[in-house]
């Protein structure tokens, strides 16, 4: 399911002017280095950057800082699947865990990264 429009606009107030949003999707962090474990982050994938957005402690869905902002090429998988835990994606530090619905949200971010991971259109 995808967020709402009002989670993608409060967002937009934190990402680099100019940025278009692809994918935005919730993540519980599990390990965080210098950091308690589940504290709660919006993913949000852009044309330009992967930004993490660190969430408000008593509100989940509203972003009040950036945690880091990385390159469009950082690959957001492969998807771990948890039998325990649920699926969790890493990159840096960060290890995630994110709700089955958005394991898919992953996968299309990776496959678009670059120009080059899709195929030419034959027409």
């Amino acid at each position: 399911m995808p967020v709402s429009s009002k989670i993608r606009e409060r967002c937009r107030g934190l990402l680099a002017e100019g940025d278009v949003v692809q994918y935005v999707f919730p993540a519980t962090s599990l390990m965080v280095t210098m950091m308690a474990a589940h504290r709660n982050f919006l993913v949000v994938v852009t044309d330009r950057h992967v930004t993490v957005l660190t969430c408000s402690t008593f509100r989940r869905w509203k972003p009040v800082s950036v945690w880091a902002q990385l390159p469009r090429s950082t690959e957001l998988g492969p998807v771990d699947l948890h039998p325990s835990l649920g699926p969790t994606v890493s990159f840096g530090d960060l290890v995630l865990e994110i709700e089955d619905e958005y394991v898919a949200a992953v996968r299309a971010a990776d496959l678009e990264r670059s120009e080059d991971a899709l195929p030419k259109d034959p027409f």
